[in-house]
């Protein structure tokens, strides 16, 4: 029965990962990122809701009284 001859398989291996990592840093490198995210508002107008004009207490179960 032959035997599987695994001399090469470091040598793919390390290989296949030098090449990933040179497709995977082409691929980011071709992508347009902004140059200052900060540039932009992001503020939103205030929306008045009714339930913020009066002051309201929210009852847990465990502190009802007995």
């Amino acid at each position: 029965m032959p035997q599987l001859d695994t001399s090469t398989w470091l040598t793919m291996i390390l290989s296949m990962f030098l090449v990933l990592f040179v497709i995977f840093q082409l691929k980011i490198s071709k992508h347009n990122f902004f140059h200052n995210p900060e540039s932009t508002s992001t503020k939103m107008p205030k929306q008045d809701s009714p339930w913020e004009a009066k002051w309201t207490k929210i009852y847990l179960p465990l502190s009802l009284p007995l």
